[in-house]
């Protein structure tokens, strides 16, 4: 029972806050010489130095930084600007306009946090301004920012095919679909909700002196070139010409070209941009090594041969196993990160899949769409503070608590479906 224990131990130090990769590191270390001694930990080097010579993490830092520097590219200034022109006339079109331009930002930067703090800068104000209800403009921004986390590439699928080890290009293809049915319903939500209620969302007046056809034409030209880029990164995947780590170096030299086209290239910007995916990608591998020093003093406790045995005799089989498997991950998503779950609780699932026979192709995806909900749900959805910490003085955060309810039911609606229909995504529950 020293695994289990250990297991307890380490989410309640977390849920007191204490950082995340000392807590796991920290926690392995006691529990480690108290079952076996420092000998336990002479394998400790090998692993850390396999964890770095990972090929597939690669790719980690050099997406982060491709979504650093467009973050510094005004790239989601002119989006929003050009889609609030195009949109803006109909009941909820700036809210329209917010979920497309974080379904283009999470395909070309995939960071969450960039893509909720610029939509909260630019869009929120304007929202607010054109009298749109709080709640549905806080809650339109946190969940069209979150779309990083499924619409490929995205951080975390390359996570879960290094843990899972299945091939990243496979996880981006198999992303594509829940990511555009989510964006399809987040739209049609809206479309609804301002059918029954136009207050909620009033049409903007246009005042911007331009012709129907101007406006369409500066879409396109804000468009283009974040397509294009998308095109490079994730075509060359697809198409085989690339693997995910040679696109993600395409993409850190696409973005560059982004920042050359928008005039807002400079050595200091490319600086300030190496530092921050260096205090980014610093933090997701501290994770990581304290992840792999605890999940090996679990495997030699035998903490996971006892959680295998009491998986494998759940009620209702592989199906049980699934619906517990999501609601645990589910909850733990309140409290804390999905890096975490990534790599604490991730590894312990798989081997029961693999023994169920389990696509883990299609056990990832939901897995990712389960982690995206974890950005918004209260109390610690990283997306809420995000937003909150750039949000006017007059949003409180139980609007951006009740305004993000609605799109976790939504998420949790495409998680069901994909669980329930997974023909329907292009996936297979089985081998």
């Amino acid at each position: 029972m020293i695994g289990m224990i250990m297991f307890v131990a380490a989410l309640f130090l977390l849920m007191l806050g204490f950082p995340v990769a000392f807590t796991f590191g920290g926690v392995a270390l006691f529990f480690g010489v108290f079952a076996e001694g420092m000998d336990l930990f002479a394998f400790m080097p090998y692993r850390i130095m396999s964890v770095m010579q990972n090929t597939v993490l690669m790719a980690v830092p050099l997406f982060i930084f491709m979504g650093v520097v467009l973050q510094r590219t005004r790239l989601a200034e002119q989006l929003l600007t050009s889609m609030g022109r195009l949109f803006g006339g109909l009941p909820g079109g700036l809210a329209i306009s917010t979920i497309l331009v974080g379904a283009l930002l999470a395909a070309s930067t995939g960071v969450v946090g960039a893509s909720v703090v610029a939509m909260g800068l630019i869009s929120l104000p304007v929202m607010l301004a054109h009298d749109y209800d709080k709640r549905l403009a806080t809650g339109t921004i946190c969940a069209a920012g979150t779309l990083g986390q499924i619409v490929p590439p995205s951080i975390i699928l390359i996570i879960l095919g290094d843990v899972l080890g299945l091939p990243v290009g496979d996880l981006f293809k198999a992303a594509v679909i829940p990511g555009v049915v989510l964006v399809g319903l987040y739209i049609f939500y809206i479309l609804i909700l301002t059918r029954f209620q136009p207050q909620m969302a009033p049409a903007m007046p246009d005042d911007s002196g331009l012709s129907r056809k101007k406006e369409i034409l500066a879409a396109l030209l804000a468009i283009i070139p974040p397509l294009a880029l998308i095109v490079v990164v994730l075509g060359s995947i697809f198409a085989g010409i690339a693997t995910p780590t040679e696109s993600s170096a395409l993409g850190g030299i696409g973005a560059i070209v982004l920042a050359i086209i928008y005039r807002q290239f400079s050595f200091k910007m490319v600086w300030d941009a190496s530092k921050d995916t260096v205090k980014v990608t610093a933090m997701v591998f501290a994770i990581l090594v304290g992840a792999t020093a605890f999940s090996m003093v679990f495997s030699y406790t035998g903490g996971d041969y006892l959680l295998e045995e009491w998986l494998l005799q759940l009620p209702g089989e592989k199906w049980g196993f699934i619906i517990l498997a999501m609601l645990v991950i589910l909850i733990l998503g309140f409290f804390i990160d999905f890096v975490e779950i990534s790599f604490i609780i991730v590894p312990i699932l798989a081997p029961v899949a693999e023994a169920m026979g389990i696509n883990m192709l299609w056990f990832a995806i939901l897995i990712a769409m389960n982690l995206q909900t974890s950005f918004l749900t209260p109390p610690f959805g990283f997306s809420l503070f995000y937003l909150k910490g750039v949000s006017p003085a007059g949003v409180r955060t139980t609007d951006i608590y009740k305004g993000v309810l609605p799109f976790i039911l939504m998420q949790v609606f495409v998680l069901a479906m994909i669980v329930i229909f997974p023909e329907w995504f292009g996936m297979s529950a089985s081998y």
